[in-house]
């Protein structure tokens, strides 16, 4: 995966990709699902999350106590402790990581905690959610961080009626 490449394809297509999915949102969420859902599997019938993991090198997922809890009796920690070492509040009040890439990310793109990894990290990217359409800026979002998103996006545009 050229991330660098990929980089600069989903920042040109950005105002474009983020105009079509504003005009997705306010379609029917039944077909807007039933598209979205088939490309999501299509798409990662093709690629491979290992081969790229820009998610876990360039963004954070937010820890719920409840993921907090899990995660840190994975790497037998107190709650306290794995929250001081390895998560802080942002703006929006939420936790999240101190730093990226993750620290539970090895060298071949595998996750030390995927067991147990946050709800946001089992979920993401969020494309086969039902009622996509109340998430198209979260998806805008992911076209500049997820390669198979940005792949999805491209095709979904191609779709006569869409």
């Amino acid at each position: 995966m050229d991330l660098e490449k990929f980089n600069q394809i989903s920042k040109n297509r950005g105002l474009e990709n983020k105009k079509f999915l504003q005009r997705l949102s306010a379609k029917d969420p039944r077909k807007v699902d039933r598209v979205f859902h088939a490309t999501h599997t299509a798409v990662f019938e093709e690629m491979n999350c290992l081969a790229c993991a820009n998610c876990c090198k360039t963004t954070s997922p937010i820890f719920y106590s409840t993921d907090i809890e899990r995660v840190a009796k994975a790497l037998r920690m107190k709650p306290g402790d794995f929250m001081e070492k390895y998560l802080r509040m942002d703006e929006d009040k939420d936790y999240v990581l101190k730093s990226s890439p993750c620290p539970f990310l090895d060298a071949e793109n595998y996750c030390s905690v995927y067991e147990d990894r946050p709800k946001a990290c089992r979920e993401y990217p969020h494309t086969d959610r039902k009622r996509i359409v109340k998430v198209m800026d979260l998806t805008y979002r992911n076209t500049l961080v997820c390669p198979a998103v940005l792949e999805m996006v491209e095709r979904l545009k191609k779709l006569p009626g869409l």
